[in-house]
Parts: C-alpha cells; structure tokens; sequence
C-alpha cells in the first residue's frame, strides 16, 4: 500500500463529496496562477506560495535580493483579487500613525474622529519591512495577529479577509532594524526568492522588455472576490488530516527542539530554541492549501514536506556554533525531514 492510499480517507459519500468541491473550487485557484503567471516569469514555487498562504489565511515574509520580482509578484496577485490593496514603503522615519491611522480634531463637531491608514485593506504589501522602527513593528504585529488596531482608546477592525506580504533584503543591513521574533513568527511561511534560469531570463526580456509593467498589469482580470476567498478558505480547513499524518507534524516540530531524540545528534549543539506549537499549527494549515492546490481533498506527507521548510526555516533558532560552522535552518530542517520516520 502507498503512502498516500495509507493515510487517504475512505471511500464515502462525505470524503468524495468533498474531493468534488475541491475540484470544482480548484478552478477558480487555477485561474488565478494563471492571470499571475502572465506577468510573472518562472518562479513556480513563490507564485504557487503566495496562494497558499491567500488560502491558509496566514502572512508571507519574502526575502531576496533586490530585482527577483517580491514587490512585482504580490503586486501582481493583489491585481488578481477583487479586494483592496495598500503598498507601504517601510522606511527609518515612518511612524505608527502612518500605518494604522491617527485621531483627527473636527472643529465643527468638537469631536476626535479616527482617520484610518493603509493598512485597513484587504492585501497589504509591507515593502523592505525591516527598515521600519520598533513602535511601526509593534503596531503591524498588532495588526497581523489580533486582525485589529488600537485607535485612540478604542480598537477597529481589519477586513477579511486580510493579508500581510512583506519583502526584505538580506544583502543590505544598513539602516535596518532586525524583525523581533515574536513577530516572524507571526508569518506563516517565509520565502527564500532565487534568481530565475537562463531560459527564464530570456523569456523575462521578451515579455517585459518591450512593455511598460502597466501594460502587463492591463492584461490581469480579477478572478476572486473577498467572499470568494473566504469560502476557499473555509474549504481547505476541511481537507482530511489522518491521525498518522498529524503525529508526523508533532514529530517534525518536536524534532527542531531536541534532535537527540531523533538520533540527530549532530544538531544538537547547533539548535538554540526549536519551533512552537503555532509551527504545528501552520504546518498543517499549510500543507492543507498545497494539497488543495494538487487537487486533492486529503492531504498526504509529500504535502507536508513541500510546505516544511518555509514554514520551519524562520521558527528554528540556531546558536553561535551553528554560526560559525555556517549551518543554515534549512540544513537542520532538510536532515529533520531526512530522520524522522513517514507514515
């Protein structure tokens, strides 16, 4: 028996009644990668990533050197939406008001009336959020967590659904302020964006070459609406989890916090803190959206190892031995995956 026949629901009215809503629901997800993939050459895995964190409701962090296309790609998958969309440049000087909104005096009323800022819109684009201060992190933290804000002495309402996808620059630490752990924590998968292939780079030059990016963006229709993403949503929280699998996610993240256990020995003076139990939880939900995007109502490990390290990589805190042996998180989450026995 396969792997995937082992941990795959039985066969019922409910399961094939769902893995018929998935398919007919999958439709309008494949029309989405496709009005993406208009503008955006290649990079396969960070488009088919942005959807998987629109359907797992959880926030991306994209990191990559400057010109791979961040900034163009969520640009692209907000156009794709019928939902609104806020671009913040994150710079040294911005302050939380110019995030989140302030109170402003009405002298005909006498009254303080609450003027909202960008960031009450559906799709949120956090450019170079790293070059923001503490009390601009702390205000978006907020935001992305309890999907409200603090507004005077009052509290308001994100919309839903609501998105956060920020970029940063690994190259660059000038003029920067590291994200606090308790924030990149908060997003449910963080993205390593590479440089694309030679044919890839070719193709780039012949479809953008010759076009200015509005004109590409012209060619984009708006496939999803905010309820439509929400029923999306609401669908892949029910794709089937067995039992089997959801232990392997256990073992996964309590590998990342005492390798010895799992006879990974030689990690274990390179861990400093593993991964919470909100990594198990996105694990899931993560591996739920990539199953959805295979077409499947079930998921199955494969799932689960496609999504394990984006959204492991930023959970694992190494030591200064990890750092002067220049053992990376994804080397420690790839030997996890290696170790730990499948279902």
């Amino acid at each position: 028996m396969t792997t995937e026949a082992a941990i795959s629901p039985r066969t019922s009215p409910e399961p094939v009644a769902l893995a018929e809503r998935v398919r007919e629901s999958s439709l309008l997800v494949n029309a989405l990668l496709a009005e993406i993939r208009k503008v955006i050459v290649g990079q396969n895995g960070l488009v088919e990533r942005l959807v998987v964190g629109l359907l797992a409701d959880g926030h991306l962090l994209l990191e990559g050197v400057p010109g791979l296309a961040k900034t163009l790609a969520v640009r692209t998958l907000a156009r794709g939406l019928d939902a609104s969309f806020a671009r913040i440049q994150f710079t040294p000087d911005l302050l939380p008001a110019d995030l989140i909104g302030t109170l402003v005096f009405n002298p005909k009323t006498q009254e303080f009336v609450a003027r909202r800022g960008p960031v009450f819109a559906h799709v949120i684009l956090a450019d170079e959020i790293n070059r923001a201060p503490a009390k601009v992190q702390s205000a978006l933290l907020e935001a992305m967590q309890e999907r409200q804000v603090t507004l005077g002495d009052g509290t308001a309402m994100l919309p839903d659904p609501f998105l956060v996808l920020a970029t940063q620059n690994p190259i660059e630490q000038e003029g920067t302020y590291p994200l606090p752990e308790a924030q990149v924590d908060r997003f449910l998968m963080k993205l390593k964006v590479g440089y694309p292939t030679k044919g890839e780079e070719k193709q780039i030059l012949e479809r953008m070459g010759e076009k200015t990016e509005a004109e590409a963006f012209a060619s984009i229709r708006p496939v999803l609406s905010p309820v439509q993403i929400r029923e999306l949503r609401a669908l892949v929280r029910t794709l089937y989890a067995d039992e089997r699998l959801k232990n392997y996610l256990v073992e996964l993240v309590s590998a990342t916090r005492d390798p010895k256990a799992y006879k990974l020995a030689e990690l274990g003076d390179f861990v400093a803190w593993g991964a919470s139990p909100r990594a198990t939880l996105a694990l899931l939900a993560a591996a739920r959206a990539y199953a959805f995007l295979q077409g499947r109502g079930y998921v199955v490990p494969e799932d689960v190892k496609g999504v394990a390290p984006d959204v492991l990589r930023h959970r694992i805190l190494l030591s200064y031995e990890a750092e002067a042996e220049n053992v990376t998180s994804d080397q420690v989450v790839a030997r996890i995956l290696e170790r730990v026995e499948v279902p």
